[in-house]
């Protein structure tokens, strides 16, 4: 599989088209056929869709149908994704930051699996939901990862090995260890690693009596259309990953036992590629810099707090259906709100817009389905968060 950008589906462009107004469109046959490549790739591991990338409804219920389980990050998320169908036995509560109030809730919802990395939530977990399920989650390095989600979340294996035996003496069930490697890894030495840590610590477990029945390998997996800040497509090694991951696994089994499950929580490979934002230009300007020299700005109608929140770390391709063969100038992007933030940053390159373009022409912000309807405002400066529809056409 290749990070070559793909085309993007006749539904998808044909919903774009058709928008009277801006909002983000998800493709669910898309979105089905990225679940069911990863499931090909990787067919022993158990899919927890990460629901803080694409809390839809029809999107959850869609991979619900397909066999995946969620991910949820609150009391919230869980709740939607039984709502939308997900069996409560494929959910569990990913979050290590939990307070004794959401374990209550969760445990009430029926969920028994927690995910957890100190003996501080591993007492509360107890109280508050005894007899549960934990899963303890490494530390890693993030290296490699455009966002690598260090510092927050995850321990060392010296406390990764007391939590989980405080987990045992206190009633719970030490079920499963658990990393991830950083959102939009785009490296397979970080999963290579993360792997060998994770056999290390299950050889340790091992002989202090622990013995676990899954490992979950989180999140990281990338999506496959994003440009970099300075507009070159992005090539994770996508198979290389796959392979590196399925010969962790195999090595493993043979340290743990073949009985050892797997889990991953995907959540922008399986929706980024496969959701786009229908926007307008606001202006296409032209205003001399500090050095005299002048610079095109183009502003669209939704930026960094209406759909875009990740624009300073990647650059969305841009399509303008109504500008089909035109002269091009180099343009800083920004989004309409009166925030110096709502735009890519500085040190990133132009983007090549057309010319001629005119407030009120339609742009298409492609492989925007992850996170855009997460990380919206609801309504700074007054801009409202943008709706969304669904087409579900499998393509040819």
């Amino acid at each position: 599989m290749s990070a070559t950008p793909i085309p993007e589906s006749a539904a998808l462009r044909a919903a774009l088209a058709a928008a009277p107004e801006d909002r983000i469109v998800f493709d669910l046959g898309g979105i089905e056929e990225r679940y069911e490549t990863l499931r090909r790739e990787l067919p022993d591991v158990l899919v927890r869709f990460a629901l803080k990338a694409c809390p839809v409804d029809e999107v959850i219920a869609c991979l619900a149908h397909l066999g995946a389980g969620a991910d949820g990050a609150s009391p919230r998320e869980l709740e939607q994704a039984l709502r939308a169908g997900v069996p409560v036995d494929r959910v569990h509560y990913g979050n290590t930051v939990k307070s004794d109030r959401d374990i209550a809730e969760a445990h009430r919802l029926g969920v028994d699996t927690f995910a957890t990395d100190s003996v501080e939530d591993v007492a509360a977990i107890a109280e508050h939901a005894p007899g549960a399920r934990v899963f303890c989650r490494l530390a890693t390095t993030g290296e490699g990862a455009l966002w690598g989600l260090t510092g927050k979340f995850g321990c060392s294996p010296a406390d990764a090995v007391r939590v989980l035996e405080t987990a045992r003496e206190s009633g719970l069930t030490p079920a499963g260890l658990s990393v991830h490697v950083g959102s939009q890894q785009m490296t397979a030495d970080a999963w290579h690693s993360a792997l060998e840590d994770l056999a290390d610590l299950l050889a340790v477990l091992g002989r202090r009596g622990i013995t676990l029945d899954h490992v979950n390998l989180g999140g990281g997996l990338p999506a496959l259309g994003y440009l970099d800040r300075y507009g070159t497509p992005l090539d994770p090694p996508i198979d290389k990953i796959f392979a590196v991951i399925r010969e962790g696994m195999r090595h493993l089994k043979e340290v743990h036992g073949a009985h050892l499950r797997f889990v991953m929580e995907p959540g922008r490979h399986l929706v980024a590629d496969h959701g786009a934002i229908r926007a307008r230009v606001t202006r296409l300007a032209e205003r001399r810099g500090p050095d005299g020299e002048p610079q095109y700005w183009l502003y669209l109608s939704c930026g960094k707090f209406n759909g875009l929140y990740e624009m300073d770390a990647v650059q969305y391709r841009l399509h303008f259906p109504t500008h089909p063969d035109p002269t091009h100038v180099p343009a800083v992007v920004a989004g309409p709100t009166c925030d110096s933030d709502d735009a890519y940053p500085s040190d990133q390159g132009l983007v090549r817009v057309p010319k001629d373009l005119a407030s009120g022409d339609p742009v298409w912000v492609l492989s925007s389905g992850a996170y855009a309807i997460s990380y919206m405002t609801q309504g700074f400066n007054g801009f409202d968060p943008l709706p969304y529809t669904v087409t579900n056409e499998r393509r040819p």
